[in-house]
């Protein structure tokens, strides 16, 4: 209960980070690429152990990190790209909704069971972050844009369908700092790639302000994920109801942010979708 609490924190850290970017004009490009680099440093910080090359890279999951880190990246700019092209309620849901894709590999592949009340909640919790996520007046997307959201869904749905798996089938306890470092190293590595093929499109500043916006984002990304994978690892509740808790959470705790710390208004629908969410938060977490 404590890792998932404190995965749901610091994963709503991270929403707030981004608002700061946009009060304090920070370069969100070079600011991520930092981030990554932070996250992998705090890793390999708290990791128990000689980090000798040679064995990790005998581990049966190093691969697994290579993978990942290209997804973070990319579906970082799928996220802006949808964001742009059709809103960032639209990014918003796409992302969050992705829960149904971990849940239903969890009760596939991996012989896990909901009761009838827990099944009821996930749908609330999918009708919940539509009705939250409705910042703007409406969803609407074009037919030649709807590819964007549709990627958008399917590889949040894979990130986290992609710790489930690492996490059942190859990390032990002592693993999980070390394994979540290389992930956002790799997510690093990839963003400097990015970054040189696309430099010329745009001046990247590297200066006090850039950096420790990274640095502020980069410390809670990491956590996120390795709470997450702790909690995951926890046999009180199954992947279906952690990816659920989780997700639910995070949106109803960054709207509540919204209003406390930077005065946004809700219409009728997201106080709906809140309610919706603490609902669903019982239904999952109870029965």
């Amino acid at each position: 209960m404590l890792d998932l609490a404190l995965s749901i924190l610091s994963s709503t850290w991270i929403f707030v980070v981004f608002k700061l970017y946009d009060v304090y004009k920070v370069q969100t490009l070079v600011a991520i690429i930092i981030n990554y680099i932070t996250a992998c440093l705090t890793g390999f910080f708290l990791y128990q152990g000689p980090v000798a090359m040679g064995e990790i890279m005998s581990t049966s999951w190093v691969w697994g990190p290579f993978a990942m880190g290209i997804l973070f990246i990319t579906i970082f700019n799928l996220m802006a790209k949808t964001a742009q092209t059709s809103g960032v309620s639209v990014a918003s849901v796409a992302t969050k909704m992705s829960l149904v894709i971990p849940v239903i590999i969890g009760l596939i592949f991996y012989g896990e069971h909901l009761t009838f009340l827990q099944a009821i909640g996930i749908l609330l919790a999918l009708a919940a972050v539509y009705f939250a996520s409705l910042k703007e007046k409406g969803i609407t997307i074009n037919r030649k844009d709807l590819i964007l959201p549709l990627l958008v869904f399917l590889g949040s749905g894979a990130i986290d369908a992609s710790i489930k798996y690492f996490e059942e089938k190859h990390l032990t306890d002592q693993e999980i700092p070390i394994f979540s470092s290389m992930v956002f190293g790799c997510a690093a590595l990839s963003g400097l790639i990015y970054i040189g093929v696309g430099s010329k499109k745009q001046t990247l500043k590297i200066n006090f302000k850039n950096v420790m916006g990274g640095i502020a984002l980069g410390i809670p990304n990491y956590f996120s994920i390795y709470f997450l994978i702790r909690a995951l690892r926890n046999n009180t509740w199954s992947s279906a109801a952690v990816f659920t808790l989780n997700n639910v959470a995070i949106v109803m705790l960054s709207t509540l942010l919204g209003i406390l710390l930077f005065k946004e208004r809700l219409s009728i629908k997201n106080w709906g979708g809140v309610v919706l969410a603490i609902i669903s938060i019982v239904l999952v977490a109870l029965f």
